[in-house]
Formats: C-alpha cells, sequence, structure tokens
C-alpha cells in the first residue's frame, strides 16, 4: 500500500458517499436488494470461494453466503423503518423530534472465519442508512472480498464504489484506524486487535464498534435433555474447528449428571468426521494456519504438565501435509485453570462439575470476555435465573442451544473484553448513523426550557 493509493480510496469513497447519501432510503434499498439477488445467483460459487479460502465446511460456507442474503433481506426492510422519535415539547408551539443522518465513510475491519457474512452485516446496515465502506478483509480471505465486490458491481452502476477494498495487514489496519476522514471504524478480531486499535481512533475521537473474542460457556443442568445437549455442544465447540468468537470453551455440568456427560462427549467427539472442507461427509476442516496449530499445542502442553486431563487434540495426517487437521480436545478440570481464563483459538472444550446453579453462573461470568452463553435445562426457574440480572453478563444468552449460531434478527456482540458492540439485527442500524435533536419553533412567543426568564426589556 502506498500513501497515494491509501489517500485515492479515501478521496473515492468520500465522493461516492456524498452521492450516495441524496439517494433515498428507500431506493438505497432497492440497490441493497439486487445486490441479495446477485448473491443468491452466485451462493454455490461464493461458497466454494470460502472453502478453499478460509477452509470451513461445504455447509458452513453456503450458510456463511446465506447469512449475507439474509443481512440484505434484512436492510431492504430496514430502508423504509429509518426511525426518529418525535417528543413531546414542555414549551407551547414547539416539536422536539429526533432526526438520523448518515456518518459518511465506514471503515469495516473483518476476520478470516466468517470472510463474507461480518462484512454483510456492516455494509448492508451501512449502505441503507447512507454511508460508503472500506473494507479491509483478513489476508487470508482477501479472494472472498473480491467475489462479494465483483457481486456488488454487477448490480451497482454508478455506485460500484461504494465497497473500497484495502487488502493488507496490520499497516492497512492501523492506516484506516489513524485517518479521521473515517467516521467508524468497526473491527471484528481478537480482543489483543481490539486493545491495540481503539486507543489510535479514541485518540482522535473516532466512532469504534468493536466485535472482538469470546470465552464462551455453557452450563448442563441435571434436567438437560442429554441428547440434545450433546448435539449443541459438539457444533458449538467443534464447527468452524472450534475458530468462531462464539465457540463453546468452557462447560460446567452438574454432578449428578457428570459421568454420562462426560461419557457421552467422547463418543460424540471420536465420532465427528475430520477431513478436507470439500468433501460433503466433513465435519471439520483444518485449523487456519500453523501458527493456530502451535498455539492450541502450547496450551494443551501447559495444561498436560499440571496433570490436568487432555483427551485429543493431536495432529491429524490428511491429504495435504501443510494443512493443520487436529482432533477436538476435551480437557477435564477439578479446578479452574489458567488457561481456562483467556480464549485458545481452536477446538479445545474444558469440562468441569459443579453443584450449585450459582456457582456455575459465577464460574460463567468470571472471565474478562463476555460474548455468548448457554444453558441447558428443562427447569424454567433455572432459566429464568439464567436470562435474569444474577444470570449470564454476556451479550448473547441462549436457553436448549449452543452459544454459536446465532440468526441476523438479533443484535450481535458482547460486553466486557468483548468490546460492547452490536452488529447485525435489532437497532445496530443507529452505530451508523448520527443522531440530531431538533426543536422547532411555529408559534410567536420565545418561551424558554425549564422556566427560565430572559427579559431584555
Amino acid at each position: 500500500m502506498t500513501k497515494k493509493n491509501f489517500d485515492e480510496i479515501i478521496k473515492d469513497s468520500q465522493d461516492i458517499s456524498n452521492k450516495w447519501k441524496q439517494v433515498p432510503a428507500p431506493q438505497r434499498g432497492e440497490y441493497i436488494r439486487l445486490f441479495g439477488e446477485e448473491l443468491r445467483q452466485k451462493k454455490k460459487e461464493l461458497a466454494e470461494t470460502i472453502t478453499k479460502e478460509a477452509r470451513k465446511i461445504k455447509t458452513e460456507s453456503l450458510g456463511e453466503v446465506q447469512e449475507a442474503i439474509d443481512m440484505c433481506d434484512f436492510a431492504v426492510g430496514l430502508s423504509r423503518q429509518l426511525y426518529g422519535l418525535t417528543m413531546p415539547s414542555e414549551r407551547p408551539n414547539h416539536r422536539l423530534q429526533e432526526l438520523w443522518h448518515p456518518l459518511g465513510v465506514v471503515g469495516c475491519i473483518t476476520a478470516f472465519n466468517f470472510p463474507m457474512a461480518v462484512f454483510a452485516w456492516n455494509f448492508c446496515l451501512a449502505a441503507v442508512c447512507g454511508n460508503s465502506i472500506i473494507w479491509k478483509p483478513s489476508p487470508h480471505s482477501n479472494e472472498c472480498a473480491k467475489g462479494i465486490k465483483e457481486a456488488w458491481d454487477k448490480v451497482s452502476g454508478e455506485f460500484s464504489d461504494l465497497i473500497q477494498i484495502l487488502e493488507g495487514g496490520n499497516e492497512e489496519a492501523v492506516s484506516i484506524c489513524k485517518d479521521a476522514r473515517i467516521n467508524l471504524i468497526s473491527a471484528t478480531g481478537s480482543t489483543q486487535m481490539g486493545k491495540e486499535l481503539a486507543p489510535i481512533v479514541s485518540a482522535r475521537l473516532g466512532k469504534l464498534l468493536l466485535e472482538l473474542g469470546g470465552n464462551n460457556a455453557a452450563i448442563v443442568c441435571p434436567s438437560a435433555d442429554l441428547d440434545l445437549t450433546i448435539k449443541g455442544i459438539a457444533f458449538s465447540a467443534c464447527g468452524t474447528t472450534g475458530q468462531r468468537c462464539t465457540s463453546l470453551r468452557r462447560l460446567f455440568v452438574h454432578k449428578d449428571i457428570y459421568d454420562d456427560c462426560v461419557s457421552r462427549l467422547k463418543q460424540c467427539f471420536d465420532e465427528l468426521n475430520i477431513g478436507c472442507p470439500s468433501k460433503d461427509s466433513s465435519q471439520i476442516g483444518p485449523l487456519i494456519s500453523e501458527d493456530s496449530f502451535k498455539t492450541m499445542q502450547k496450551t494443551l502442553n501447559s495444561l498436560k504438565n499440571k496433570n490436568v486431563s487432555v483427551i485429543g487434540g493431536d495432529r491429524i495426517e490428511i491429504e495435504d501435509p501443510n494443512e493443520y487437521y487436529v482432533k477436538p480436545a476435551l480437557v477435564l478440570v477439578k479446578e479452574i485453570e489458567e488457561e481456562m481464563l483467556s480464549e485458545t483459538f481452536a477446538p479445545i472444550l474444558y469440562v468441569k462439575s459443579y453443584e450449585d446453579i450459582k456457582d456455575a453462573i459465577h464460574m460463567q461470568n468470571n472471565v474478562k470476555q463476555g460474548l455468548s452463553s448457554s444453558i441447558f435445562t428443562n427447569d424454567i426457574r433455572e432459566s429464568e435465573l439464567f436470562l435474569s440480572e444474577s444470570g449470564s453478563d454476556c451479550g448473547i444468552a441462549n436457553v436448549n442451544i449452543g452459544t454459536s449460531g446465532a440468526e441476523i434478527g438479533g443484535a450481535f456482540g458482547g460486553e466486557k473484553d468483548t468490546g460492547g458492540g452490536r452488529e447485525s439485527g435489532s437497532d445496530a442500524w443507529k452505530n451508523y448513523m448520527r443522531r440530531v435533536t431538533a426543536t422547532v419553533n411555529y408559534g410567536e412567543e420565545l418561551p424558554l426550557a425549564q422556566g427560565v426568564e430572559f427579559d431584555e426589556s
């Protein structure tokens, strides 16, 4: 990246933003509808690109493209629902209301594990709200970004520049965070990445939307349907080879069903089909890189050196010797180990027993991250406690489903070291707009608020 090229990207994005925001929001929604239709036409092709580049299994890759399509549908409806409020004024003959206007240019930094869906969360909302977007994808997924850009270019006509792609790594991420011409930085990635980028944006008093790491937990209660539970745990812990921010990392099982649950998990993990992600039969593909494998092994070796029981976690030689397939690891702990307090981006599941539901909730919450959580129970008292203000402290709290696999209709994100941001559904669109409070006096008098008197005579 040269400074000139970077400046050209910024300028092009600013220029198209100024034109785009003049287009009525429902018409902007029509462009997004056409984009969604193009994604439908290219769904299989785009999914193959995800599988080839990000190494996700076929069904997950297809699901990711579908998520982008769903976001288009959501945004089309939203384009006619960018509502403000009208509030009663305390002054006679006055109207008090709020207006929502586009921010301008949005910078979007995405990770390898969801190379299309997370961009779609941001782009679809940012675009219907009247913004342009500069996208810095993961270096592991540049082809995925090109595939999305090609789909947009086919339907966008004069507005093709609404998506600008900035390839690169850390240097490019820092560049867009430093630049005051970018009105919002939306960044998805590790907690460490967020801690490094946030001060850069904050130094210029810029707006930030962070969706960072998770260290997610599930609680299995005595009344749980174990057939359903094991299935939910397996996908949450092993799906995407444990490389989701919502992957299940910690499992707290009631002592009365602990042995049965662990026995079932061992069998389930043994039966998982690990193989090339382009094969229909594969349930688990490889880790994204050698560094990911080394990090996983470092964590497991640290536990083994403390005589903690580790089942699985070994590398499996499958086809390409340069890829890193691993058997998911079950780590049976008697106490909370230090390794459990941080996130290892790999299929490692810590399992611990508990006696009291309140203790289990405390252990779940007693980490720095706060993204996703779940409880498996058929006891309404336990589920309601889990969802109450005294329960899960995460941004996502599920009952009788795993921690991963969120739908686009709800706001996605978490608390604490997860960053506090919300993307995708609900009212997440407000992140991409600026709020204006407007007071209109349509009377002939000038009363002041709070009864203040200011008589110039």
